[in-house]
């Protein structure tokens, strides 16, 4: 009996996100594919009740006003506790603001047509683990209103999609962290949605996983899928993203082109040189230094080169080079973040 009611649970929450209520399929719905922004958020906030009494208010998102442009691959990032889930129950109609609003391919927040168009991994899938990847497939597909003999056709394509077609008559309870992420993936996009919301994708996976699912993010945003999904993984989303979002405590700390984010940071350079003689002294003026051999490399920021370079002639240190040091997500991330998370930052 238990199972029974977590199967309709499951059920209705998954219907509820992609439009299937009680009543008949409206299946003769068409959008309209003129360009538009696939999400748009204006002003959005949300807050918890917290407390014995749960007469506390804790803010979770503080008057984000975001828009992802359809067509692009858009990277969330902030650590733990930013918000960063939270905006994404939101546009899926899971939690519902305290203020301001959104729209998703045109469509306001709780309209139930735009569902079907989305495609969702959240952090954390739960799926019955006495199915098998193939049966699972299908039943999510049947659930996005797929019928007939595209059910297996589409399921078994999303399997392979993911590496996974070797796996697909294996019970799910016999799966790593890694393949059912894999699977999560499978699911969201087995209908072929136009938008793509990933939570933490990368979750669990190796290195190996990680380039893969990579190439995947990349393939659907060439067929002209949108791709919203955040991450901790700060060099996946400088590979892949169009765009970025830096998020910290419910509050947006920057949005752009990741190269714009970048180009007013001061970068570093990387100074290499031979002999011992003059670390010291580079150290003094806050250089990271590493030496290897006679070599001796050290890194600092670029207003001190001119200080470090006459440290060295000084010295009578021959110089090896001098290399700008390009600076990267991982150091706007480490700039804008509050102290407390900057320990949680996985390169």
């Amino acid at each position: 009996m238990a199972s029974f009611f977590a199967h309709r649970e499951v059920r209705g929450i998954w219907s509820y996100l992609h439009g299937y209520e009680s009543g008949p399929l409206c299946l003769g719905y068409n959008f309209q594919h003129e360009h538009m922004a696939a999400i748009e958020i204006q002003e959005l906030e949300k807050y918890y009740q917290t407390g014995f009494f749960r007469n506390q208010r804790k803010l979770g998102l503080k008057s984000l006003t975001l828009t992802v442009e359809e067509g692009e691959v858009f990277g969330y990032l902030g650590p733990n506790g930013a918000g960063k889930t939270t905006t994404i129950k939101l546009l899926l109609g899971l939690v519902f603001p305290d203020g301001g609003t959104a729209r998703i391919l045109g469509r306001p927040l709780g309209d139930i047509e735009v569902k079907r168009e989305i495609g969702f991994l959240p952090e954390q899938p739960y799926f019955y683990d006495h199915l098998t990847a193939l049966e699972l497939l299908q039943y999510y597909a049947r659930l996005s209103g797929i019928g007939g003999r595209d059910v297996r056709q589409r399921s078994e394509r999303a399997l392979a999609r993911v590496g996974m077609s070797e796996y697909a008559r294996l019970q799910l309870r016999k799966f790593s962290k890694g393949m059912l992420q894999r699977v999560g993936i499978a699911q969201a996009i087995v209908h072929d949605p136009r938008l793509v919301i990933l939570d933490e994708p990368m979750s669990g996976l190796d290195p190996i996983g990680r380039r893969e699912v990579r190439d995947l993010i990349q393939e659907l945003n060439e067929e002209g899928k949108t791709i919203f999904f955040s991450t901790h993984i700060l060099s996946d989303a400088e590979t892949l993203c169009d765009r970025v979002a830096v998020v910290d405590r419910g509050e947006l700390k920057g949005v752009g082109v990741v190269a714009d984010l970048l180009r007013d940071m001061s970068g570093d350079v990387e100074i290499a040189w031979r002999g011992p003689q003059a670390i010291a002294a580079l150290s003094a003026l806050g250089a990271r230094c590493h030496a290897t051999g006679e070599v001796v490399r050290a890194r600092l920021p670029e207003r001190l080169q001119d200080a470090a370079l006459e440290a060295l002639r000084e010295r009578q240190c021959r110089l090896i080079s001098v290399t700008p040091v390009r600076a990267t997500l991982e150091d706007f991330f480490l700039q804008h973040v509050s102290a407390e998370a900057k320990a949680e930052v996985q390169a």
